[in-house]
């Protein structure tokens, strides 16, 4: 054993996987980077932000010892030496066990509620703390900020409870403060727990990704559970029983039912649940209490057909034992789904697909593609007899390269969509070559600052052969392509150590087929519409090492319909109503109002000064609290044939319900089917007898 606590085991399948890193960086990264002290500081400062961004378990005397390692982290790296990974884990260890303790000793002392200090959140304006004391006093202000921000919302709540009946037991300011506290140090309980339930290769994975982060933002190491949870997201499918766990008090609870799953189907596992011991089948039970749920979730988690058995603890103290058989989960959030829109005023019938992203299973070739549903959802509402398409993409974040590809060839005729370029000399261009499409019709596509990637090479597209109408807010700026790696197969996993995981790698560029890149720019709808982001930091040119926007020629690609589409009048129309509009007109100043908010980083630990100063912000705020409630013109219905697939199903039933309200009090969308109308007048667009 090391002085640190590692073996020499866990130095060796460091070395290991820090070389195939390496290695794997140096051959395929798209513009790999200088190993020099330069990049050293550069991943020393991110590494530091994981460790302890809020500056709230580390001295000032060991931020200075790890500092001394600021200039040296490119040199171990490439020499996989571990020095300074080694010493800032055990600072990390030791420090995270003394901060428990301060914590824990702070929530039972008596806290002066009319002091006249503050706390700051803004952690660049953080100095780290001198010594101990200095560190106890910090944890201290932290719970008092807590509490005082507990006592606050649940006295708000007693007050709007008042309103509505005479029967509400008021308590006074000493009882909520003993629940502020009580709730606050269970808060920090769970969190200690999950914090010093991480092991070393949590925090090697932390370092890797420092390391990595000096690249660019998206080249990540993933252990082998991340990547795992990656591909459950990227396909929208996982074998097992379909229950979202958490850790609460030191158990693992249910914090919510997927419909339709395994548990849903069995009724016998519920929310707040505790899951005491798993077993797999008739095997004897292993006792998860207290265990990380990223590791219990490896035991509830399972091959379609096999069974789990659960003992768990209900909410009124009995246990009992569920038996689940695991099967295939469908997470429907994850997929495509249409609706008929119908316009109340003009009763015309416009079709509206909303993709959450452009997923893909890649580990079953007969698993949901976004193209494939794409094409489906297109012929359902063709069978509606719509005239337009209404695409949305806002938060989307991207996916399958190549999904987005097919699904833009749903739209136009043979043709480029995209060119990606790499370290090589040539730039490969993707192409549509299927002729002809499944939409013909007037299209209108909407983006906000959280579509990315894919997202916006479909976006683009689009807007480059003029095929449709961008709408929203500028795109969030990413145009580099990643793929995996498979690091056990780099390493044939040597002296069969555990899995090493995978790296996330820049590969390339993609430029539009006008030449022009993504990256960092985005891309600028044809029609901006206000929303509540506008003025947020956010999108890629705010991100540490982004790599540079970049230009390469032209391909060739015909413009839709020999560009005799002329939408000038329409973008102009859709300006001016914007500009008119009273809803737009309060979303601009809500969008400030939260700029204003979200910079605010300084708040007072004085009860009346808190109460004064979130009462001004929440009588601000309320002026906002109904905009965007009001049912709109829209008349909105699911598909014919979804209709008798909910009438037995009360989940589906609900999510339903909850999707109609969104879609006909959402005005950027009501918007979308005004400038959808105007494309229908448009000569490229109007049906010859």
């Amino acid at each position: 054993q090391s002085c640190f606590g590692q073996s020499n085991s866990d130095e060796k399948y460091s070395s290991y996987l820090q070389q195939a890193i390496q290695e794997d960086i140096r051959r395929q990264h798209f513009k790999p980077v200088l190993i020099n002290d330069s990049f050293s500081q550069k991943a020393f400062k991110d590494y530091i932000k994981q460790l302890d961004y809020l500056k709230r378990l580390m001295l000032q005397s060991d931020f200075d010892a790890l500092n001394e390692y600021s200039d040296k982290i490119d040199d171990e790296y490439t020499n996989s030496s571990f020095d300074f990974f080694n010493l800032s884990y055990s600072i990390i260890a030791e420090r995270t066990k003394a901060a428990e303790r301060y914590c824990m000793d702070a929530i039972k002392t008596s806290f002066d509620f009319n002091t006249k200090e503050s706390i700051q959140f803004n952690a660049d304006s953080l100095n780290w703390a001198k010594d101990t004391n200095d560190l106890k006093k910090r944890w201290q202000n932290m719970l008092q900020y807590d509490i005082v921000s507990r006592i606050y919302s649940d006295m708000k709540s007693q007050e709007e409870a008042k309103k509505k009946t005479d029967t509400v037991t008021v308590k006074s300011f000493a009882e909520l403060e003993q629940n502020a506290r009580e709730s606050v140090e269970r808060r920090y309980r769970d969190w200690f727990d999950y914090m010093l339930q991480n092991e070393r290769n949590d925090y090697l994975s932390m370092y890797f990704n420092a390391i990595l982060s000096v690249y660019d933002p998206h080249t990540e190491y993933y252990p082998p559970k991340d990547k795992e949870d990656f591909d459950i997201r990227f396909s929208g499918q996982l074998q097992g029983i379909g229950a979202t766990l958490s850790q609460k008090d030191g158990y693992i609870t249910v914090v919510n039912i997927v419909p339709g799953s395994p548990s849903w189907k069995q009724g016998e596992l519920e929310v707040d649940d505790k899951i005491l011991k798993v077993a797999q089948g008739d095997s004897t039970p292993i006792d998860i209490t207290g265990m990380r749920t990223d590791k219990a979730v490896k035991y509830i988690r399972g091959n379609k057909g096999t069974e789990v058995r659960l003992t768990v603890q209900k909410v009124d103290g009995t246990q009992k034992v569920i038996s689940i058989i695991r099967d295939i989960v469908i997470i429907e959030e994850t997929y495509a789904k249409s609706m008929v829109l119908t316009d109340k005023k003009t009763k015309e019938k416009l079709g509206y697909i909303y993709l959450p992203s452009f997923y893909a299973n890649f580990q079953d070739a007969a698993g949901r593609r976004s193209s494939v549903d794409m094409k489906r959802e297109i012929e359902r509402l063709k069978g509606e007899n719509i005239s337009s398409i209404i695409i949305d993409l806002r938060n989307n974040g991207g996916g399958s390269l190549s999904d987005c590809v097919d699904i833009a060839g749903l739209f136009i005729d043979e043709g480029p969509v995209v060119q990606v370029k790499g370290k090589e000399a040539f730039t490969q261009v993707l192409q549509d070559r299927n002729a002809g499409t499944s939409w013909d019709g007037p299209v209108v596509v909407l983006v906000n600052n959280y579509s990315a990637s894919a997202s916006e090479i479909f976006a683009a597209v689009m807007q480059d052969y003029k095929r449709a109408i961008i709408m929203g807010s500028t795109t969030y700026g990413k145009g580099t392509v990643q793929r995996f790696d498979d690091l056990d197969q780099l390493l044939l996993n040597e002296n069969d150590m555990k899995s090493f995981g995978s790296i996330k790698i820049t590969t390339s560029n993609y430029y539009r087929v006008n030449g022009q890149a993504t990256q960092l720019k985005g891309v600028v709808p044809d029609i901006q519409v206000p929303d509540i982001y506008r003025y947020m930091k956010t999108g890629e040119r705010e991100r540490d090492n982004a790599l540079p926007w970049m230009e390469i020629q032209t391909t060739k690609y015909d413009i839709w319909k020999n560009g005799s589409c002329d939408w000038t009048n329409t973008v102009k129309n859709s300006d001016k109503r914007i500009e008119k509009s009273k809803y737009f007109s309060e979303i601009d100043k809500n969008a400030k109002f939260l700029k204003a908010r979200q910079e605010h980083n300084i708040y007072p630990l004085n009860y009346k000064e808190f109460k004064a100063f979130m009462d001004k912000q929440n009588k601000e705020a309320e002026r906002f609290k109904n905009i965007g409630k009001d049912t709109l013109d829209i008349d909105a219905r699911i598909l014919t044939e979804e209709t008798s697939n909910i009438a037995n199903d009360s989940a589906a039933a609900e999510r339903n319900s909850r999707w109609l309200q969104m879609v006909i009090t959402d005005n950027t969308l009501y918007e979308a089917m005004k400038v959808a109308q105007d494309l229908e007048k448009i000569n490229c667009y109007i049906k010859k007898d």
